[in-house]
This record gives C-alpha cells, sequence and structure tokens, in this order.
C-alpha cells in the first residue's frame, strides 16, 4: 500500500509539471520512479507516461510544430533510442542508478544555466539535440533537456516551444516504449498511475493559471536535480 501511494504521488507530481512548462514530467518523476520501481520499470513508465500526455498536450497545439527542426531531431532520436535500450541492458543495477542520476544531473545543470552551445543551431543542432535526447530518453527516461537546450539556441519564445515539445514528446516516447517494452504493473498500479495522471493534469492547469512560469520552471529543476542526486548517492552506497 505504501508503495502505490508513493507511486500515485510520483505520477501525480510529474503530470502537474508537465501541464505547467510543456517537458517536465521525466525530470520530475524518473529519479523517484527508478528508485521506487527500478531503472528499467521506471524508465518505461516514465516513457509511457510522459508520451501519453504529450498526446493530449498536442491535440490543442499541433498547428505550431515547426516541421522544419521537429522531423531532423526526430529522426536522430530515432536512430539513437536503441543505443540507450542497449546500455540499460549491460549495466547492473548500481551503475544504472549512477548512470541516469548523472544523466539527469548533468542536463539539469546545463539547463539551469542557460547554456549557449553553438553546436546546436540549425540543422545540424537539431540533429545533435535529437540524437543526445534519443539516448538519454530510452536510457534514462529523460530526453527533454537536449531539445530545451536546442529551443535556448534557436530563440524559440514559450509559446513556440511548447506545442514542439509535446510532438517530440510524443515521437521519442513512443519509440522508447516500442524498445524497453511497457512496465509489468498490477492494475492496481495502472489505476493509479491513470488517475494519478489525470489528477496532475488538472491541478497543472489550476496552478498553471496561479504561478507564474519562471518559478514553475525553478521548481520542476530543482526537483530534478535532488532526485538525479539522490539516484548517484544510491548507486555509490549499493555498488
Amino acid at each position: 500500500m505504501t508503495a502505490l501511494i508513493l507511486l500515485t504521488g510520483i505520477v501525480l507530481l510529474g503530470a502537474s509539471v508537465q501541464w505547467l512548462t510543456g517537458m517536465g514530467f521525466a525530470l520530475a518523476a524518473v529519479p523517484a520512479l527508478i528508485l521506487l520501481l527500478g531503472p528499467a520499470e521506471g524508465v518505461s513508465l516514465a516513457n509511457c507516461a510522459a508520451g501519453a500526455i504529450s498526446v493530449v498536450g498536442l491535440a490543442g497545439g499541433w498547428r505550431r510544430v515547426r516541421p522544419a527542426a521537429m522531423v531532423p531531431l526526430c529522426a536522430a532520436a530515432a536512430c539513437t533510442v536503441p543505443a540507450g535500450t542497449w546500455l540499460t541492458r549491460q549495466l547492473p543495477p548500481p551503475a544504472l542508478l549512477l548512470t541516469m542520476g548523472a544523466l539527469v544531473t548533468a542536463a539539469v545543470l546545463l539547463v539551469m544555466r542557460g547554456a549557449r552551445v553553438p553546436a546546436l543551431r540549425g540543422r545540424g543542432g537539431a540533429l545533435t539535440a535529437g540524437a543526445v535526447g534519443g539516448f538519454m530518453n530510452s536510457a534514462a527516461g529523460v530526453g527533454g533537456p537536449p531539445v530545451s537546450l536546442y529551443a535556448l539556441n534557436a530563440g524559440w519564445t514559450v509559446r513556440e516551444f511548447v506545442p514542439n515539445a509535446q510532438f517530440y514528446g510524443v515521437v521519442v516516447n513512443a519509440f522508447s516504449v516500442t524498445a524497453n517494452g511497457v512496465p509489468a504493473l498490477t492494475a492496481a498500479e495502472w489505476t493509479a498511475v491513470g488517475g494519478a495522471m489525470l489528477a496532475g493534469g488538472l491541478t497543472g492547469r489550476t496552478v498553471g493559471d496561479r504561478l507564474p512560469e519562471h518559478h514553475a520552471r525553478r521548481l520542476v529543476l530543482l526537483l530534478a536535480l535532488t532526485g538525479g542526486v539522490t539516484a548517484v548517492a544510491k548507486g555509490v552506497w549499493t555498488w
């Protein structure tokens, strides 16, 4: 029962922040999910949930998707998803925790710094961001930061970023679920996850109308950083 309550709370938090920022489920939820369910199941559930939320979010903004940027991003991601899946199947659990925690932590710190990277501009930048994002999404469930950095270097506004992030989330999570499989949850766990996603969506919309965007973004990044560092610590402790 305790594990079910924790799972519900983690998914509720992740769904809420994704509705607030357009791409936040994995950053907020993956570190906690891999600690609760294990690396493979945690990443797989994050792929399923983030993809489902992106489908719903994209329904109202698909006309603002930029095909010229998203086609190379998604194509590159599709090429590197299998490599991320392969890595998760080769490493023992402590090494996976270390790897995933380190990837999350490094990605969050780069986004927090607002890193300007010339290599992430133009078509070449889209291919680079997509390739890194696809690998990270299937290996650690966190494929959003490279896309965020690409958007930052391309000078996109938040209004431009959100529908494109949702489109990317649909495509890359579909590839990741195909590669990683669906998590082996019980009927009660799936019911809890579905209810938490619905409640999280309602919560995110309600809070989003009242909370300034920069505060919401800072909260997501701090949660993700805490989770990433915790995953690294557990990986070291159980090595």
